[in-house]
């Protein structure tokens, strides 16, 4: 028999870092022995642990991350009296998180896809879903079922699968069943809806001002959609919603009106509740007395707990105020997750390899359905008339050498000034929108005047929220949006212009 500690501890989810230092690792596996926590969430490390893993692997540039996950993994799980849930966020698949593993398009893309989207979202969830599981991953926090009406949200963007609930929610529902045929854990997330906000969560708390009817028809959509299907998992984000609390300003993480009243009672959710990382600002600055928040989250209805910092002192305060009935509950929902996804059946994995050709063939067939020319036409015929006439330009910015889709285009082109038309591809360096989406002011001024003097047709790769930078659109000739910057994109891309 479990203590009340020893079950309350099955609750935690503590951060794990594949790169970190061997004394930080022997924190853990004496957590794991003294605490008897019930599972981890893996990031790359601690650099990049609040943000999604993008760019930054080239600053980066750490080596054998899969190897170490692994053997992470292996390890941990063998000093473990029950078998851990491991856990990761992994949006755009394991490369959110690991370098050299197959990275699918974001959701923001597979949301342009224009045929048959959700047979092929649920292809990528699925995808997904076997990398993880051969990595020893058995829970994905994804995929995020917010609506992204904010054009300027920090920190939805590209995650969501657009601005109409209708969609999101069947394209979210399509990800998370992929995964789920795949043997893993998806989870909904960040409930009440994360889409209309302007402050970034991780560091400080967003507001949403909106009526409960108006929260019905747009952000509570999708998770409604998902609860009437059975959805199990869902992350309650670090919001506030007055509407939903009573008209206090408290985050829905930690707001017992939002998760039990509402999301586990007129919701009529039956499935685990998890907090999204406790170390975020928006709910951790409130709370300086170790283990307080740790109470907080739990109390409101939070089944898992992901990222505390004071992992002990959470066990002792939550045993301190949780009846055992509470605790019991929770345990149970905890345990029943554990044997679905075969946890206790635990062997030893050893690093899997990928099959990069059926990967890269997946690609290529997503990027046909969803590389669009937006605006204008593109004639191929008439531009290689030009290219002959020596009047065609081609102009290619934010990229450290020649691209692929510029190798790809085998006209001769014209100089800058002799050129009556000019082709403009552009690398969106950041995902982000900070900082322009990391676009310099002084190359996004120079493409405006571009647009002034010559015809431009634009051939934008990377997050299509970040156009509105480029100037007026119809400034254009013609616009092709490319959503992503693979090299299967480029080729496909490519193929429009030759």
């Amino acid at each position: 028999m479990l203590t009340k500690k020893q079950k309350i501890a099955q609750c935690f989810s503590p951060a794990a870092f594949v790169h970190d230092s061997e004394e930080n690792h022997q924190k853990l596996v004496q957590l794991i022995r003294e605490e008897e926590i019930g599972s981890l969430t893996f990031f790359h490390s601690r650099h990049s642990a609040a943000a999604n893993f993008e760019s930054r692997a080239e600053v980066l540039d750490f080596n054998g991350t899969l190897e170490k996950l692994v053997g992470l993994i292996n390890r941990f799980q063998s000093i473990s009296k029950i078998p851990l849930l491991i856990c990761i966020d992994a949006e755009y698949g394991l490369a959110m998180r690991i370098e050299k593993t197959p990275q699918y398009p974001f959701a923001i893309t597979l949301g342009a896809l224009q045929e048959d989207a959700e047979k092929w979202v649920e292809e990528v969830g699925y995808r997904m879903g076997m990398d993880l599981k051969r990595a020893g991953i058995h829970l994905n926090f994804a995929p995020c079922a917010d609506v992204n009406t904010n054009p300027n949200n920090p920190v939805i963007g590209y995650r969501s699968f657009g601005d109409d609930p209708e969609k999101v929610s069947r394209l979210a529902f399509a990800n998370y069943k992929g995964m789920k045929n795949a043997g893993i854990g998806a989870c909904f997330k960040h409930f009440p809806g994360h889409g209309d906000t302007a402050v970034d969560s991780h560091l400080g708390l967003p507001i949403l001002n909106k009526s409960l009817s108006e929260l019905e028809s747009e952000e509570l959509f999708p998770f409604q959609y998902g609860v009437d299907r059975g959805v199990e998992l869902i992350m309650v984000g670090h919001l506030a919603v007055p509407a939903l609390s009573g008209g206090k300003e408290v985050p829905a993480s930690i707001s017992r009106e939002i998760i039990t009243d509402f999301l586990k009672g007129k919701k009529g959710f039956k499935g685990l509740v998890v907090s999204d990382a406790l170390n975020m600002k928006a709910v951790a600055n409130h709370f300086p007395e170790p283990g307080q928040l740790e109470w907080e989250a739990f109390h409101a209805g939070n089944d898992l707990l992901c990222f505390s910092d004071h992992v002990k002192e959470g066990i002792t305060k939550i045993a301190e105020k949780a009846s055992e009935e509470e605790v019991e509950v929770v345990f149970q929902k905890i345990m029943g997750l554990k044997k679905q996804l075969g946890i206790f059946d635990f062997q030893p994995i050893s690093v899997p390899n990928f099959d990069w050709n059926a990967h890269q063939k997946l690609q290529k067939s997503l990027a046909e359905n969803y590389v669009s020319v937006i605006s204008g036409r593109i004639d191929s015929k008439i531009l290689q008339d030009l290219a002959h006439a020596g009047k065609l330009a081609f102009c290619e910015y934010f990229t450290s050498q020649k691209s692929r889709f510029a190798k790809m285009l085998d006209y001769d082109f014209a100089s800058l000034d002799q050129a009556e038309k000019v082709l403009i591809s552009v690398f969106v360096p950041s995902h982000k929108p900070l900082n322009q989406f990391g676009m310099d002011e002084s190359i996004l001024e120079e493409i405006k005047s571009l647009t002034q003097s010559k015809s431009c047709i634009l051939i934008h790769f990377g997050n299509p929220l970040a156009l509105k930078h480029l100037g007026e659109l119809s400034n254009f000739e013609a616009v092709v949006c490319a959503y992503q910057n693979f090299e299967e994109t480029q080729e496909v891309t490519a193929g429009l212009f030759v």
